[in-house]
């Protein structure tokens, strides 16, 4: 086949792995990078450009688009969809992964367990607010963060009242979640490929701090577990509409509660801590699916 992964950087690892898996595999592989791509849009014959060469002959395209250009990334990833490529996930599963509160909403009308979460505009609303997921402490989250840049632990009701203050002030979009601190600052990442979890790590938090990202010093280690987390992970990569996403769930006292789904997945950690080749299992779940799927967005916003 022929893959094109649609990354800004070729010497990331996820991209580097990709490439790799697919090469040991027999694949020809480009790497695109999304922002050098450019569009012919009409109704006969769809076309991507670069420098003046016309990309085309891609039997299937793996999207690895930023958080920060997910809207030049995803128009991109639909262009592709035109032309009739494959897409590992399609361009409308993540833009509404990559909504925050959109996919909250989603998540919560297919009865998948979530902390309390709640979302206002105006200042007059705050206190109500911070009642409605339980009083402090309680996490406060920008829209647009990612990698854990614009969470906050507010530990009281007045340091809650004031960083949602200075938030609306400065017109930025914020929810509020119950703070789930039988968690102890840990997380579960579960890759979801299809409809199974095919690796799962446990990232913890460092020493005074929540956020258990990678990026921020958090540590991985290999999980176990339950069937109920396990059903919790596929079923919200599937509300998604998502073929491979990282699912992070938290274990709650009353369950496993997710708090985010990611359509693009970092391999480093996930490979690192389990000592699988996730990036193999991606080529192979692209192998067997493009041929007898075509893309479901074709002709769709």
């Amino acid at each position: 086949m022929r893959l094109a992964i649609l990354s800004r950087n070729s010497k990331l690892y996820s991209t580097r792995r990709l490439v790799e898996a697919a090469q040991e595999r027999g694949h020809e592989v480009k790497v695109v990078d999304v922002l050098s791509c450019y569009m012919n849009i009409n109704m006969q014959q769809p076309e991507i450009h670069v420098k003046g060469d016309v990309l085309q002959g891609f039997d299937a395209v793996i999207p690895r688009i930023g958080a920060s250009v997910t809207f030049y990334g995803t128009a991109v990833l639909r262009q592709f969809e035109m032309m009739g490529t494959y897409p590992l996930n399609e361009s409308v599963a993540i833009s509404r992964s990559r909504d925050k509160l959109r996919s909250m909403q989603l998540l919560s009308r297919k009865g998948i367990g979530l902390p309390i979460t709640g979302f206002a505009n105006k200042p007059a609303d705050i206190p109500d607010l911070v009642d409605m997921v339980g009083g402090a402490p309680l996490v406060i989250k920008l829209l647009e963060g990612t990698q854990g840049i614009g969470v906050v632990l507010a530990e009281t009701r007045q340091a809650a009242e004031s960083v949602l203050e200075a938030f609306m002030g400065l017109k930025a979009s914020v929810m509020v979640q119950e703070y789930i601190k039988e968690a102890g600052g840990a997380d579960i990442r579960c890759f979801v490929i299809g409809d199974k979890v095919i690796a799962a790590m446990k990232r913890q938090a460092k020493p005074g701090e929540f956020r258990s990202n990678l990026h921020r010093g958090g540590t991985a280690t290999l999980v176990r577990l339950t069937p109920e987390e396990r059903s919790t992970a596929v079923r919200a990569a599937r509300t998604m509409g998502l073929n491979v996403a990282g699912v992070d769930i938290l274990r709650s006292s009353h369950g496993p509660v997710v708090m985010e789904v990611n359509s693009s997945p970092g391999l480093a950690g996930i490979e690192a801590a389990t000592g699988l080749d996730v990036a193999g299992r991606i080529i192979e779940f692209i192998e067997k699916t493009s041929a007898i799927h075509k893309t479901r967005t074709r002709g769709k916003g």
